[in-house]
């Protein structure tokens, strides 16, 4: 008897034709990443990687959107010390164990609504992208008082060229679908109702006619040549101190207050020299 996909309690797994489709599944939260995503995404890439039944991957959202980013359910405290939080969503909790780029099959992204914060980042981490016209896109974490992480300082700048990659990083600002083609984010936008069924199309012809391991071995190269590892290594401290700064509160709380945030934080004064040998 042929196993079913996994089952997750925030993520779908489902096999359609060739093609593992892995969506995150908390609609009620506009997939909002918590430990229950990130466990599921975890297990949905092993089950993508070692079933040979899936050719390729595409992963999407339930719901209105992709993904919201992170869970602000803990307020301003969202970034804070582990103790403020539940021990399912500590940070270490909720850093993915897996990634797209580590699947050794084509992973298509599916955005079919709004991908924020980690929800861009997540996309990111795919081979290619397909969004929605009125999707919106935002690197946001400079709002936030935090920083992009998931080696998006390597691989957006790859992606959007360095010009482009400055502007999202450092302002934060959302674009939409048409704008992220036209800086070669993505590679189509579409009505939302056609974004799935376009991934999976695209998905399902590489599955069909490319060699598996002659995309397995392209696909390697492509993501060393990134330095998404090294990347992944500088960004993570950082990021776990910029958690635990006044301004990541700040971040949160004034997003939630709807008000300009008050930065607290000097350059000149509390720059992290020690992580910058």
């Amino acid at each position: 008897m042929t196993a079913s996909p996994p089952e997750f309690p925030a993520v779908r797994c489902e096999l359609v034709g060739r093609v593992g489709v892995i969506s995150l599944n908390r609609p009620e939260a506009l997939n909002a990443w918590n430990g229950d995503i990130k466990r599921g995404l975890d297990g949905a890439l092993q089950w993508a990687t070692e079933d040979d039944r899936v050719g390729a991957v595409v992963i999407t959202g339930v719901g209105r959107a992709f993904c919201a980013g992170a869970d602000l359910s803990a307020g301003s405290t969202t970034f804070g010390q582990a103790g403020e939080r539940g021990p399912d969503d500590d940070m270490e909790g909720r850093t993915p164990a897996m990634l797209p780029w580590d699947v050794p099959k084509p992973v298509v992204a599916a955005v079919n609504g709004h991908a924020v914060g980690v929800g861009a980042t997540y996309a990111l981490a795919c081979d290619l992208r397909v969004v929605a016209e009125t999707a919106k896109i935002g690197f946001v974490f400079a709002r936030r008082g935090m920083l992009p992480e998931l080696a998006s300082h390597a691989v957006l700048p790859r992606v959007v060229g360095f010009s482009n990659a400055a502007d999202l990083l450092l302002s934060g600002r959302v674009i939409d679908g048409n704008d992220a083609v036209a800086m070669g984010l993505a590679w189509a936008a579409l009505p939302v109702a056609e974004v799935v069924s376009a991934a999976i199309a695209r998905a399902d012809e590489m599955a069909r006619l490319s060699a598996p391991l002659s995309m397995a071995i392209s696909k390697r190269l492509l993501w060393e040549q990134m330095g998404v590892t090294a990347m992944q290594r500088r960004e993570e401290p950082l990021f776990a101190w910029l958690a635990e700064q006044t301004d990541a509160e700040e971040g949160v709380g004034s997003f939630l207050d709807k008000r300009d945030p008050d930065w607290e934080l000097s350059v000149s004064a509390d720059f992290p020299h020690d992580f910058f040998p």
